[in-house]
């Protein structure tokens, strides 16, 4: 078979629709340099679902009015705290984006238009309503694990690893396969998975309590800064601290020093 005898069809219920070369082209989105502005909007309206890959927007040129007229629309966005959805033609794809400002410097992330992304409709989600006893036993442990958002905290584990390989093996060393390990038994229900995930999140807590405070020399008020939200939550049940479930983790540590 030739190239030139490939064809282009359109599915329409099993029967198909041949289009040619010429009318994709007709259809073509225009090739541009720019991003038109359609609307503006708050960040916490946009469902991050639709978000796609995210860009930097730089300045176009180095002259005086071109950066003069990125830091003014910077300063503009900044201040209005608003989100601007627009159309970016890249490459062949239309595609629709939300520029917003970070750190100073404006961000683009192309997004999914709302026919792209899957119904959850068809996704079975029985089973019985939860005992209101249950729910609360739930509510506890999503409380105990809850913690404020910091991204430095979360890295790719197998990056690591690789990079630690990497760097025995530029050191002369044997790398050698670990040996498989024993996958734990499955827990009865949800309830007791995540009371399981909770007794490990305290024991490792409570490993870093300890060895920080020795390496502090019994200093418990820079104990306490170090603790992540989790473990000083726990410690303010523990205190009976009120408003806690509120409260931020500055905040935690400072009632914590208070109750002392």
């Amino acid at each position: 078979m030739l190239w030139e005898e490939v064809a282009h069809a359109y599915d329409l219920d099993g029967k198909h629709v041949i289009v040619s070369n010429e009318e994709l082209a007709s259809v073509q989105p225009r090739k541009t340099r720019t991003i038109d502005i359609e609307s503006f909007l708050d960040l916490a309206e946009l469902d991050p679902i639709h978000f796609d890959h995210p860009y930097y927007l730089v300045p176009a040129g180095e002259s005086e009015g071109t950066l003069r007229a990125y830091r003014l629309l910077v300063e503009a966005m900044d201040r209005a705290e608003r989100v601007a959805l627009g159309r970016l033609v890249m490459r062949t794809k239309e595609y629709l984006v939300a520029v917003r400002v970070r750190e100073g410097a404006l961000a683009l992330t192309t997004m999914l238009f709302h026919d792209e992304i899957r119904s959850s409709d068809a996704i079975e989600t029985g089973g019985e309503k939860p005992t209101r006893k249950t729910l609360e036993n739930a509510l506890a442990i999503v409380e105990e694990l809850s913690t404020d958002w910091d991204p430095e905290s979360y890295t790719d584990c197998y990056r690591e690893r690789l990079k630690s390989v990497i760097d025995r093996k530029r050191k002369g060393s044997r790398i050698k396969a670990p040996k498989p390990e024993r996958q734990p038994a499955p827990a009865p229900d949800l309830m007791a998975a995540l009371q399981r995930t909770l007794d490990r999140v305290r024991e490792g807590g409570d490993a870093r309590t300890a060895r920080e405070a020795a390496e502090d020399g019994g200093d418990g008020r820079d104990e306490l800064q170090r603790l992540d939200r989790q473990e000083l939550y726990r410690r303010a049940q523990e205190a009976g601290v009120p408003g806690r479930s509120k409260m931020s983790k500055d905040e935690l540590v400072e009632a914590l020093r208070s109750d002392e």
